[in-house]
């Protein structure tokens, strides 16, 4: 696959961050700002949801690492061109604002489900394989827990440990991307509002239709129905040539596009300014991030609750050495 546009920055960049994008690009020679953090904004997120809740440091950096781990594993091969694994093309402008807008509100809810698809099968399939970390006793398997060899994020099945992180950070990859690539927590900009300048929602709370580890338990189309009674109607995510949901390249003319537009993947991103939207997007992916791994803890209690295998699970999957440190 041809690499990726530079002008595309999917990942989100921390408060604070953009002042060290220069000392980076000198310091690596090289690198441009743009590629000293082509993973360091999901790394932020997901060390800041993470770093509290006892993480071992290397089985962190198997989850977190910018440029290897798990959280950033969409954005590798293939894997990087299809739309729902970035919660892209769930753009829409209500009449008001565009009366011959070219895309409906049906369509750009059809987007955000296939989002929620993408997170919901990887939380399934990590459950699953949460499985094989202990044994029937909750005894933690060596084999199925070492982090030597390094993983290699290639959906493919290998050790428990490494399937889990993977489908993990496979599913939380594009919760990240929704906060930087939609109007969820937006002000719009001054001006007119249009398909140069979206309305914002300026939501605070997390959306509802992000309830992964319920929807989870539920069937698609039961979790399809109540996740599209949560979507508001003014919500919208950025236009991006990648493959939507009918695996249809879209054609971004006349949309609402993620370049230039809505996205606030940097600081300096146009969207970011106003209203604080940059620092309002990284917050709220922290925070959506922590429910995320507070919930699949809760799934794998309520799945697991037997010989104190869901405990062990926990441990095996935070802990670098769990065969001798999870008892």
């Amino acid at each position: 696959m041809n690499p990726a546009p530079a002008s595309r920055r999917r990942r989100l960049l921390a408060p604070g961050a953009a002042c060290l994008a220069l000392l980076c690009s000198t310091a690596l020679g090289a690198a441009t700002p743009a590629q000293a953090f082509s993973g360091g904004n999901h790394e932020r997120i997901t060390r800041a949801a993470l770093g509290a809740g006892g993480w071992h440091p290397n089985s962190l950096t198997a989850m977190a690492d910018g440029n290897s781990g798990a959280v950033v594993a969409n954005d590798h091969g293939e894997y990087f061109g299809i739309g729902k694994l970035h919660c892209d093309n769930a753009d829409y402008l209500d009449p008001r604002y565009d009366g011959h807008y070219p895309r409906s509100r049906q369509q750009a809810d059809a987007e955000i489900i296939d989002c929620i698809d993408g997170s919901v099968h990887n939380v399934k399939r990590a459950v699953a394989a949460a499985d094989r970390l202990v044994d029937a006793n909750g005894h933690v398997l060596a084999a199925q827990t070492s982090l030597s060899p390094a993983c290699t994020w290639n959906d493919q099945p290998g050790r428990a440990k490494c399937e889990v992180l993977e489908d993990l950070g496979r599913g939380w990859h594009q919760i990240e991307d929704f906060y930087a690539h939609s109007n969820w927590v937006d002000q719009a900009g001054p001006g007119a509002v249009g398909v140069r300048n979206p309305p914002g929602l300026g939501r605070t709370d997390l959306p509802a239709f992000f309830s992964i580890a319920r929807y989870s338990a539920m069937s698609r189309t039961d979790w399809a129905k109540d996740a599209t009674g949560h979507i508001p109607h003014d919500l919208a995510t950025g236009c991006y040539p990648d493959r939507d949901h009918t695996g249809t390249v879209s054609d971004c003319a006349n949309r609402v596009t993620h370049d230039g537009v809505l996205n606030k993947d940097t600081a300096d991103s146009p969207r970011s300014a106003a209203g604080h939207n940059f620092d309002r997007a990284y917050d709220l992916a922290v925070k959506d991030i922590t429910r995320q791994w507070n919930d699949f803890q809760g799934e794998l209690q309520r799945r697991y609750p037997n010989n104190g295998r869901a405990k062990a699970m926990i441990c095996a999957i935070t802990h670098d050495h769990p065969d001798k440190t999870c008892g």
